[in-house]
């Protein structure tokens, strides 16, 4: 199965990828076992040009099989080379990159395009992208991505709602028709014991995902 199919089934399963930036990959190991405990399934950690970034990431990968590690913020050749070395299972851009798109093919590594306008939808979706992310969502509105289906023809790739987005914002924003939604610096904001960050935190998000 193509990576691309397995990540969106993956997401149709579990529609929710939490976004990490840790000031270096292995400072989130006691994070993310506490996420795999819980369940949780797809989690971003941001790309960074540190020579340990690749070994620490391969590293997160052997101890947290049962996680769908990606590279996030991946918007230049050495951050896909970085990513594909550390064996990812994807990587997120924030942008649409033709060069960057055919480095990663060329890598055997998903790369997941970041797009706004129709224009760059359009392009992406002739590109052969399945999945593409929205960035920054909280910018185009949460009626955005529905509004795109019919001037654009009514078959739009698999849409990943990125940037500005809170737990809040997880269950109205599936409704409204996106199909996956990333949640980053929210979770890192200063919140009560039951808030995002904790273990009632994240089990709150879990319960917030559609049945």
């Amino acid at each position: 199965m193509p990576a691309s199919q397995s990540l969106i089934l993956s997401l149709r399963r579990q529609p929710l990828l939490i976004v990490l930036r840790p000031s270096e990959p292995l400072a989130a190991a006691a994070l993310l076992e506490q996420l795999q405990s819980l369940g949780l399934r797809h989690v971003e950690i941001a790309w960074q040009p540190q020579r340990q970034w690749v070994a620490q990431m391969a590293e997160l990968g052997r101890r947290f099989p049962q996680l769908q590690l990606g590279a996030a913020s991946v918007a230049q050749a050495r951050a896909v080379a970085d990513a594909a070395a550390a064996g990812c299972r994807y990587a997120v851009s924030p942008v649409l990159d033709p060069r960057l798109l055919q480095q990663a093919a060329s890598c055997e590594l998903l790369l997941v395009p970041g797009v706004f306008s129709p224009t760059e939808v359009q392009q992406a979706r002739d590109l052969g992208c399945d999945l593409v992310k929205l960035f920054p969502a909280v910018t185009a509105g949460i009626d955005y991505w529905r509004r795109l289906r019919d001037p654009l023809g009514g078959s739009l790739p698999f849409c990943i709602a990125a940037g500005g987005l809170g737990p809040a914002d997880l269950r109205p924003w599936l409704q409204a028709g996106v199909d996956a939604v990333a949640i980053g610096s929210a979770l890192e904001e200063p919140a009560a014991a039951a808030g995002p960050g904790s273990p009632a935190g994240w089990q709150a998000l879990l319960q917030a995902l559609p049945a």
